[in-house]
């Protein structure tokens, strides 16, 4: 089979790639800047920006199957905000699929995230709920997966929780109880593969969590826990925190905003795990704190 894998020079894209070369697939990777990436050295690379539809038109020729994995980070607040958010996650995908029906690709792996709903609570919500909807009126065979936030070498959600907190004493919105299903990429490269070359999951859309559900202070404590420092976490009322996140969003290079505080409003888990219908049992998946203790001993 040979697989596009659009953004696949990110964290999720080259653990995908790696996982679709040892299967024995031909990969390429599109991206705006693949030159320098760390891939394996049989994959092509293909230049290109998916909010420019000409600039990744090309790159669709031939392939069976497309992942789309852009995205920007969810915990961050983006210059432009909501209209960047837009014209990446729902242009771009646009642009994704358009590309794809013109040259005959057959199936669209759409990375999403949980909880994506068109009229959801924050902008990267709401686009990737838009995305989504983008993805299912099209004419290709499509699978959706949304998985919590992923955890692994060269991921953002464990150094962001470290931007968050301290060692020893820290204090975190809501006393950090927002909770989180984290799944390690390991896992979930091998999932988004299985749905690339697995007909079974056409016209499915999977939750995707680990094998734990963890609050933002249990991984706080975790990620301190590894290194052989306590914490203790004092609670920050939200509104509060909603006032301070809301001030800081409004001050040039200040990385947050109200969008994040209403993101640690609502939890990251799944109410039925989909990594069961790839043969996975949760049970079975790397847990946070073993990739930690594996971490350490390196």
């Amino acid at each position: 089979m040979n697989v596009l894998i659009v953004g696949g020079t990110g964290f999720v894209g080259t653990a995908l790639t790696e996982a679709l070369v040892a299967r024995g697939h031909d990969a390429a990777v599109l991206s705006r800047d693949p030159a320098d990436a760390d891939l394996p050295a049989d994959v092509e690379r293909v230049a290109g920006d998916v909010t420019d539809y000409d600039s990744i038109a090309g790159a669709f020729d031939g392939r069976d199957a497309v992942v789309n994995l852009v995205a920007l980070s969810p915990l961050f607040t983006p210059p432009g905000g909501e209209a960047t958010h837009r014209r990446v996650h729902v242009g771009g995908t646009e642009n994704v699929a358009r590309a794809a029906e013109a040259h005959g690709v057959r199936k669209l792996v759409q990375l999403s995230a949980l909880g994506a709903d068109p009229d959801g609570p924050t902008a990267y919500i709401r686009a990737k709920g838009e995305a989504e909807r983008v993805v299912r009126d099209s004419d290709l065979d499509w699978v959706v997966v949304r998985p919590s936030v992923v955890f692994g070498d060269g991921g953002e959600f464990l150094s962001f929780a470290r931007t968050l907190t301290t060692p020893y004493l820290t204090a975190l919105p809501g006393g950090g109880k927002t909770r989180f299903q984290p799944i390690w990429i390991g896992d979930l490269a091998p999932i988004l593969a299985d749905a690339a070359e697995d007909d079974r999951h056409v016209g499915r859309t999977y939750e995707i969590g680990g094998p734990e559900v963890l609050t933002l202070a249990d991984v706080a404590r975790q990620i301190y826990r590894a290194e052989g420092k306590p914490l203790v976490v004092l609670p920050v009322p939200m509104a509060l925190a909603r006032v301070g996140l809301t001030v800081g969003g409004s001050l040039p290079g200040f990385p947050m905003g109200p969008d994040q505080y209403r993101s640690l409003r609502f939890d990251n888990t799944v109410a039925d795990n989909g990594a069961e219908a790839f043969g996975r049992e949760p049970a079975d998946l790397r847990t946070l704190s073993a990739y930690l203790s594996e971490v350490r001993e390196r």
